[in-house]
């Protein structure tokens, strides 16, 4: 990812003292890291002289500091009557995090106004300074997970200074953010013994304000989920830092070993047990336990300042999995009230006159609501070197909220706007009559090599995994067909542009130059189509014409990505505008046809057409649908006859490079990818589609044919990427866990069970899971996210994979597709943290993944969509068949399992090509 070099202001530019001074680092335990970083650190903090009698009060106080948990206010103060804060204000800084929208959500809902997120590198010192003292504009401070380390510069930007510096703020560091407070107190960062990601501990505490009503120690039900590679070292930990939490014992736990001694997360419980606190011994930092009788050393797992208000928790309190982890944040809160409570009257008093000012929207329940534009005042100051007041800053700080991307106008254009009417028809129990979805593709658009046309095929319907198909060639006055392809500049940092190709439906063609890149322009043709929603009234599904088409996985540089690496041979996105359609409901048989027409206009010769074609087809209904082909099976992509871009050694030295990054801290988990190529010549891809979805039917398959692009997409991908509804609702159903069918009932049970109880496979899962959790949590209303589903095991026909559900209700201010910059790519194809994890697969993978784990699907008129995830997917472009595959790398992986794994998810494709 592309990020600003940290830098230290010279005395002259603060408006405040300068600094006592200034120290390189000292020489960092860690292992040496691949990116460059910038150095120079801060060693010592300095006081502000406005607030000189607080810091006497600290450095005389008498009280022992186990006792003061942070407030040092004198016995005046202390007598004076305050009124506790009503909302607390909180500015959540974020180190380039994939979890740091988790907390957001947390905080929105518990603090009753949402935080604004700030990247680490967005703001100077300077700027931070006149946010948190001149305009009183926040009451704490927390400070967010991320990779890497908090010996690197370039890791964590302005944390440091914050942490060193505010002094007099409530601070909350979460895994990067705690031991970034411990490196700035002079503790040791190391290791770990062995890396931790996904899994989880039980935890001991020392009975502190921050776990108040919480359990602790073994068999207590406080569970928290670790993402951490690097700790804090116990030994090290100066005087001036307390530890009150650590590992209960040296044993790790899976999300569903947790749910065998009944501890539920935060997801699944309301009821809180009564803190039951273990004792605890302690010497010199260090934390000692008995487990089965032997002696073990226990990870620091919470640490807080003597006498300052700064705390940290190595572990996650924002995850799906953590148990009390929104009692944590509760806590935090409660700390901040009580703190600003008995502060000083001069300063509360100041604090409390921006405050009231902030609260003109007393319940705010949106990402975009008014109560940030008038938290500061108009100071002005600069955001990566653009002058800026603190009141446009904050306005700015609602787009920002959605992530590393900008957001587009989501008013609508004055120009250009289309107003569209739908006229539609249906046919009661009639697929089942004319040969089912197979039947009316081949004969409705099979014709001449099915060209210009589309299928968005629910193959596989069992157990509700999906209902609708929907069908459709080159059609009405309204169809076209975008080609987009990146810009040679979009390989570097910052670059998004592109060149858009744009043909209508007689063939003309024009080309457009797109310097803000495809999303947007995406998002403003969406945004000059209107309707009238009694058009569609009485149809159950959600696509009614519009966009239909794929993303490819380059376009992650217009999502935050700072560059790629390899460019696309096809092109990284391409869509039909679809004006006339066919859906099959897969449920009641039902067959619907639909025209969408722009004004007012009573033509219906499509639908005409249509409906003597469909009707025609029942005659024809009973002959034999299918080809039976015997050939034998291949175990490999290779046997298929398929060439690897990268050998089984060279992809498992990818594998420990991965495991490299990881125990450094620089990922959580990894999605390796590798390419496998066939030349075929002149084929009918069509018919190799309808074999591999009779080989591999899937929930999200789907067929594509540009022919001008001589592109054709045969998918059985069973991952659904993004949904948004009808009714605002968006779901993510990401795959993380796969394993090959058994031969017999029995070993096919086995072998399923062996994946839901696999450590390695609940890990990987629930990282994505919180991957996505923060995507949405970007876009969706606070307090809706939630996991309705997690780590289920669903059975294909080839493998048995494990799936999660996440939901969310979109915020009414967002469009559609800015729903998709949030998450694109799927996080289950990069890994966590996103962006980092993007960066290092681009320098490990050899080539571009193309379309392979881009997204498949539809943008509707009425700004809803659905997209899957292009894996198990055969692309053949200029007669060459290609197959993505590969799998989620994590501290657990073995290298040699995950080369077959990811052989296992090329067999369906491939076998299907070789038999063709």
């Amino acid at each position: 990812m592309q990020k600003m070099g940290f830098t230290l202001c010279s005395s002259s530019e603060l408006s405040y003292p300068s600094l006592e001074s200034l120290k390189n680092a000292k020489a960092n335990p860690v292992a040496s890291k691949s990116f460059t970083r910038a150095g120079g650190y801060i060693k010592k903090h300095y006081f502000l002289s406005s607030y000189s009698d607080a810091r006497k009060l600290v450095i005389s106080s008498h009280l022992v500091p186990g006792h003061l948990e942070g407030s040092f206010m004198g016995k005046k103060r202390q007598m004076e009557p305050r009124k506790k804060l009503e909302f607390v204000r909180t500015l959540l800084i974020d180190n380039y995090d994939s979890y740091t929208y988790n907390i957001y959500q947390e905080l929105s809902v518990i603090n009753g106004v949402p935080p604004v997120v700030v990247r680490n590198d967005e703001l100077t010192w300077k700027d931070i300074y006149r946010l948190l003292y001149e305009d009183g504009a926040f009451d704490n401070i927390v400070i967010s997970p991320g990779p890497g380390s908090p010996t690197c510069p370039a890791d964590i930007g302005v944390c440091r200074q914050l942490l060193l510096e505010c002094w007099d703020i409530p601070i909350l560091g979460v895994c990067l953010g705690h031991q970034a407070l411990g490196y700035a107190h002079d503790a040791q960062i190391i290791h770990a013994s062995e890396p931790i990601h996904g899994r989880l501990s039980e935890i001991e505490h020392n009975g502190c304000n921050l776990f108040a009503n919480i359990p602790s120690g073994r068999n207590s039900r406080f569970k928290v989920v670790r993402y951490h590679s690097l700790v804090i070292d116990a030994e090290s930990l100066p005087k001036d830092l307390i530890p009150i939490a650590w590992t209960a014992s040296d044993d790790t736990l899976s999300f569903l070993e947790t749910q065998k001694f009944d501890a539920i997360p935060d997801a699944y419980e309301s009821e809180r047990q009564k803190a039951n606190f273990d004792s605890f011994s302690a010497k010199n930092g260090s934390y000692w336990g008995h487990v089965n009788g032997t002696k073990s050393r226990k990870v620091v797992m919470g640490i807080r300042h003597a006498t300052w208000p700064h705390y940290g928790v190595q572990f996650h309190p924002e995850s799906v999995a953590t148990t009390y982890g929104r009692q944590i944040f509760k806590n935090f809160r409660e700390i901040t009230k009580d703190y600003w409570l008995q502060t000083s009257s001069s300063f509360s008093s100041d604090r409390n006159i921006h405050y009231t000012a902030s609260m003109q929207v007393p319940h705010a329940t949106g990402l975009f609501g008014a109560v940030h534009r008038q938290s500061v005042k108009k100071a002005d100051f600069r955001v990566n070197g653009e002058a800026c007041s603190s009141g446009q800053f904050m306005r700015g700080a609602n787009q920002r909220n959605l992530g590393f991307f900008d957001m587009v106008n989501i008013l609508p254009p004055s120009l250009g706007a289309k107003f569209l009417r739908l006229k539609w028809r249906k046919f009661g129990h009639l697929a089942s009559e004319v040969g089912g979805a197979r039947n009316i593709f081949t004969e409705l658009f099979g014709k001449n090599k099915a060209e210009n046309t589309f299928w968005l095929d629910s193959s596989s319907t069992e157990k509700g995994r999906a209902r609708f198909s929907f069908m459709g060639g080159k059609g009405g006055d309204l169809w076209k067909q975008l080609t987009f392809r990146l810009s040679e500049e979009s390989d570097t940092a910052g670059e998004r542009g592109g060149h858009l190709l744009i043909e209508d439906n007689k063939g003309f063609t024009c080309s457009k130059i797109l310097e803000e890149g495809f999303f947007e322009y995406l998002n403003k043709e969406l945004l000059s189509l209107y309707h009238e929603e009694k058009d569609y009234e009485g149809l159950p599904f959600d696509f009614y014409g519009g966009f239909i088409g794929y993303i490819g996985y380059n376009l992650k540089v217009e999502c935050g990505a700072a560059s790629n690496a390899h460019k696309s041979t096809t092109p990284d996105a391409c869509f039909f505008f679809a004006d006339n359609l066919v859906v099959i409901d897969h449920h009641t048989n039902d067959v619907y046809v639909l025209s969408l027409q722009e004004g007012n206009t009573t033509k219906t010769q499509w639908l005409d057409d249509t409906e003597k074609k469909l009707v025609s087809l029942k005659g024809s209904a009973t002959r034999q649908l299918h080809e039976r082909i015997s050939k034998p099976v291949a175990n490999s992509p290779r046997e298929a006859g398929f060439l690897s871009e990268k050998s089984q050694k060279q992809y498992v030295s990818d594998v420990e490079k991965c495991l490299e990054y990881i125990k450094d801290g620089e990922s959580y988990e990894l999605c390796l990818t590798t390419q496998f190529r066939k030349f075929i010549g002149e084929v009918d891809p069509l018919r190799l589609y309808l074999h591999l979805r009779e080989k591999n039917p899937a929930p999200y398959a789907s067929w594509l044919n540009f022919s001008k692009e001589n592109l054709c997409i045969c998918s059985s991908s069973p991952e659904r990427f993004l949904q948004l509804d009808r009714n605002g609702i968006l779901e993510a159903k990401p795959i993380k866990g796969t394993i090959a069918r058994g031969t017999t009932p029995e070993k096919d049970e086995r072998l399923k069970l062996q994946l839901q109880y696999s450590e390695k496979d609940q890990a990987e899962n629930l990282m994505i899971v919180d991957l996505l959790r923060n995507d949405l949590g970007r876009v969706c209303e606070p307090g809706t996210v939630h996991v309705p589903h997690l780590m289920e095991v669903e059975s294909y026909a080839t493998v048995h994979t494990m799936v999660s559900t996440i939901r969310g209700k979109k915020q009414s201010n967002v469009s559609a597709v800015d729903c998709v910059k949030a998450a694109f790519p799927g996080g289950s194809m990069t890994g966590a943290p996103k962006l980092r994890s993007m960066e290092l697969l681009d320098s490990i993978e050899s080539c571009s993944r193309g379309i392979y784990s881009g997204s498949i699907g539809f943008f509707s008129y009425n700004q809803t969509f659905d997209l899957n995830i292009v894996i198990r997917t055969v692309v053949i472009h200029e007669n060459e068949a290609t197959i993505g595959a590969g799998g989620a790398i994590v501290a657990l992986s073995d290298p040699e399992k995950e080369y077959e794994e990811m052989v296992l998810k090329t067999r369906a494709p491939a076998n299907a090509v070789m038999e063709f």
